[in-house]
């Protein structure tokens, strides 16, 4: 799934894609079933959430008789890379040691953090020599 991201995605938006990545293609009424656990939405707000990815060309659907079929047209992992990037860029210019500092400065980061950021550092050494 390689889609080009153009479009920003609310976060009402990002709910229901959430939703449908764990678990598609899916109809209107499963979304909103296991939307249910997190949202008190009505079906009609459910619809019109995913009429707006469709037009942003995040989501697209096949039509099985009456119902649609929904789907992602993007990976969580390639909108996580991208939120990720943006995030980076505008808040700390591209540069990821201030956002580690500041966590790091908290003391917010657990040991099994610390450890998995010491092993991915290690890997973007290996990978870069």
């Amino acid at each position: 799934m390689t889609i080009n991201i153009k479009a920003d995605i609310s976060n009402a938006e990002f709910e229901v894609l959430d939703v449908l990545w764990d678990d598609y293609p899916a109809t209107s009424s499963n979304l909103v079933e296991r939307l249910s656990e997190r949202k008190d939405w009505h079906h009609k707000t459910v619809k019109t959430l995913l009429s707006r990815l469709v037009k942003k060309q995040i989501v697209s659907y096949e039509q099985d008789g009456r119902q649609y079929r929904y789907f992602p047209l993007i990976a969580r992992e390639e909108y996580t890379q991208k939120e990720t990037k943006s995030f980076i860029n505008r808040l700390f210019d591209g540069k990821i040691t201030p956002l580690l500092a500041g966590f790091s400065s908290q003391n917010s980061l657990s040991k099994d953090e610390i450890k998995e950021l010491k092993e991915l550092i290690k890997k973007w050494e290996q990978d870069s020599d």
